[in-house]
């Protein structure tokens, strides 16, 4: 299986997530089924079949984390010496050329992006243009809205 690219602080919040579910979210659906049981007929117990659901979809995300984990390749672009090019887990500043505006990235992993937080997906339009890029360079980027540039201003690997 490919190996998935995240930061260390992407897979410590899979890890939270996993030891949430498996500690506080599989006992209490275990219970919940329990006590739907008690409530007799399970063909026409809603309660049941609700926490049976909940069950299956609790052991589904903990598969799909530790498989993540399992394949995870962590990046600390801290110990990488700064060259100045774009790579993966670095803090990006760039300029748009059309709206004259700066805006500051980060690139991390698909589970990790959050485009609120400015934190965008390795895997992302943006992303995958700006990557190998160095400072004063053209990044363009195909959108819905048509072609945009950006000017690379500053690269952090922080």
């Amino acid at each position: 299986m490919n190996q998935i690219p995240m930061t260390e602080h992407g897979a410590q919040l899979l890890r939270d997530e996993l030891k949430r579910l498996k500690t506080v979210e599989r006992p209490r659906i275990v219970e919940a089924i329990a006590d739907a049981r008690e409530h007799g007929d399970l063909k026409e117990n809603a309660e049941y079949h609700a926490a049976r659901e909940q069950r299956g979809f609790c052991e589904g995300r903990i598969q799909e984390i530790e498989s993540k984990l399992s394949n995870a390749q962590i990046i600390d672009v801290t110990k990488v010496p700064n060259n100045g090019k774009v790579i993966f887990g670095s803090t990006v500043t760039v300029y748009n050329t059309k709206t004259d505006e700066e805006v500051t990235y980060k690139i991390v992993g698909d589970d990790e992006a959050d485009i609120k937080s400015n934190l965008i997906s390795v895997n992302s339009p943006i992303a995958r243009a700006l990557i190998g890029k160095e400072i004063d360079e053209i990044a363009t980027v195909t959108t819905p809205n048509g072609e945009v540039e950006y000017e690379v201003v500053a690269v952090e690997y922080k």
